[in-house]
């Protein structure tokens, strides 16, 4: 089976491995095509049997999706459309360490049932669904990018939770949009409180100096364009963090890819 390194290593040395994973993923469809006859897919949400693997259709109309217009610093929703890389008053008044963002969806009560069942309730399934919602929501940032990171969790939690729900999003998105993941490039170096119920600053301060890019990751980070990909986005502490340190390790530009990001209401569009 193909390993995303091994694929980006043969690009690099001439060899275009794409006629061989083409005729692979088309028997991988019509094998799960045929196995969904057989045993018809259940709803990711609970709700009535969908044709195909993923969200019943009420489920669907529950979700808040988040398409243009939208800030392009942090991907707040904008009322209406202000034209082409226009941002909010937040990004223009306090750029942030990442460049640009963008959100599937609003988080609220009906997407917050779903992340949570992917972060905590030991559904890891739940990524490739959020990573299909991804490959369109970014698709501006993809278009851009040279890899993928996910957000690292630090090695305690990673042991009491036996995955990392931000990898999970981010593996097959990097498959989909044939783009390098490097899960190893970004680690967390210290266990960090739960942001959970901290101010801004709070959060902040809770993961300040928490990530880093390791020595032997630094050659796979300079001069690459790297959208780090999370579960949900509020203040954008964490996500901030993380992308200082990519770009101190000689990254040329870092995005945000997000599943849902909270509503600010106090955001004045310019």
């Amino acid at each position: 089976m193909w390993r995303q390194d091994g694929e980006t290593a043969a690009r690099v040395k001439g060899f275009d491995a794409g006629p061989l994973r083409r005729p692979l993923r088309s028997l991988g469809t019509a094998w799960s095509a045929g196995l969904d006859l057989i045993l018809p897919p259940e709803p990711l949400d609970g709700g009535p049997a969908p044709m195909s693997a993923g969200l019943s259709a009420a489920g669907w109309t529950r979700i808040e999706f988040l398409d243009d217009p939208v800030c392009d610093g942090c991907g707040l929703p904008f009322p209406y459309d202000q034209g082409l890389d226009v941002r909010c008053g937040l990004c223009m008044a306090r750029p942030r360490a990442f460049q640009r963002a963008r959100a599937a969806c609003l988080y609220d009560e009906h997407s917050r049932d779903l992340i949570l069942r992917l972060k905590h309730g030991d559904r890891p399934e739940l990524g490739k669904l959020f990573a299909r919602w991804l490959s369109r929501a970014a698709a501006p940032l993809l278009a851009d990018a040279d890899a993928l990171v996910p957000v690292p969790l630090h090695r305690s939690r990673l042991f009491a939770r036996r995955y990392n729900q931000a990898a999970e999003i981010a593996r097959p998105l990097a498959r989909q949009s044939d783009l390098a993941y490097l899960p190893g490039a970004l680690v967390r170096g210290r266990a960090t409180q739960s942001q959970g119920g901290k101010s801004g600053r709070g959060r902040r301060l809770n993961v300040k100096g928490a990530f880093a890019v390791p020595p032997s990751q630094r050659a796979r980070i300079a001069g690459k364009r790297i959208v780090l990909v999370d579960d949900v986005l509020t203040t954008g502490a964490t996500a901030e963090a993380c992308a200082k340190a990519l770009r101190e390790a000689g990254a040329a530009s870092v995005s945000l890819a997000v599943v849902a990001r909270v509503r600010e209401a106090a955001t004045t569009p310019i």
